[in-house]
């Protein structure tokens, strides 16, 4: 009987021919173990370096804290207790002064819960508080998915749409915020850390200077134009530097309009972010929309107020000590 070359192989079959291709290729080239994955099934796994504890170190000096910095502190803290889970091992660092406090509360953590993280820092104020603390600098091109982002805010509204952008760095901000928001099980993990001045029902109610938006240089004059004339901005204007003659450039050798719009445009900030960002030679707009999951506000008498984007409010008492 001639044999059936068209016969389907069994899947027993496809199997081993499977094996023993493996074999012959391992028996020349091993395969070295895998790592365990941190986050999930494409995350990063820790560097071998990242195995050896380090000393950290606190980046806030001791001392006693006026009443405003221990609620930015105690709301610092209650958010990394709440989002920085033991198992999260790729988390973005943030810019603004309570940012201080996510790092030293993470510290506080210890070396052993972080010695297999990385921590990617949204422009230099927190790449210089990730390095002086002693943990593991990264960047966003290493970890495109990131397991949470803790960040200030220049303002926040009652649907925790947020203004950033006072410090320049909106465009890396907001990068990481979206890395944040990536993950299959979870809608969002950008959380805000601000004091009560920052805690308005609409954008623009005490942050006056207006939306940041980052521009490449050529192009900024035609921007400036178009935000006077087409989209009712008169007073936008390009920022210029303190300490030094001409404008301010960012991490990225761009330029930075301030354009402040009347508070009934500000009541829909998705829509003028939108509007701005299709102007061309606009790189990014510092109207962060639909993006945070909460938000935590230390309160002038110590306590903190966490609100959260189901519309759930907490109060968090101030400490006693």
């Amino acid at each position: 009987m001639e044999n059936d070359d068209s016969r389907i192989p069994t899947l027993r079959e496809i199997n081993n021919m499977l094996n023993e291709r493996l074999h012959m290729i391992t028996s020349v080239v091993p395969i070295p173990p895998m790592a365990p994955s941190t986050t999930g099934a494409q995350g990063p796994t820790p560097h071998p370096s990242s195995t050896k504890l380090k000393p950290l170190k606190s980046p806030i000096s001791p001392g006693e804290l006026s009443v405003i910095e221990k609620s930015k502190q105690l709301a610092a803290w209650t958010a990394v207790d709440e989002h920085v889970l033991p198992d999260y091992r790729v988390i973005g660092i943030g810019s603004g002064s309570t940012v201080p406090y996510v790092v030293e509360r993470i510290v506080s953590q210890g070396a052993e819960a972080n010695k297999d993280r990385v921590f990617i820092p949204t422009g230099f104020q927190s790449k210089e508080l990730i390095v002086s603390s002693g943990l593991s600098l990264g960047d966003v091109d290493q970890y495109p998915t990131i397991d949470v982002t803790l960040d200030g805010a220049d303002e926040v509204d009652t649907q925790l749409n947020c203004i950033k952008g006072g410090g320049a760095c909106h465009l890396r901000e907001k990068v990481l915020a979206e890395a944040a928001t990536t993950r299959v099980y979870i809608c969002n993990q950008f959380i805000l850390v601000a004091d009560y001045r920052k805690n308005v029902e609409y954008l623009g109610t005490n942050f006056k200077a207006g939306v940041p938006i980052e521009v490449v240089p050529f192009a900024y004059a035609k921007v400036l134009q178009n935000l006077h004339q087409v989209l009712d901005s008169p007073k936008a204007t390009l920022r210029m530097a303190v300490a030094k003659a001409g404008p301010v450039v960012t991490d990225n050798g761009n330029f930075v309009i301030d354009a402040p719009f009347d508070i009934n445009k500000m009541k829909e900030p998705y829509t003028i972010m939108a509007q701005i960002k299709m102007l061309t030679g606009v790189v990014e707009v510092g109207l962060f929309c639909h993006m945070a999951r909460a938000a935590y506000f230390g309160n002038q008498d110590g306590s903190v107020t966490v609100k959260w984007n189901d519309g759930k409010i907490q109060e968090v008492q101030a400490t006693q000590s």
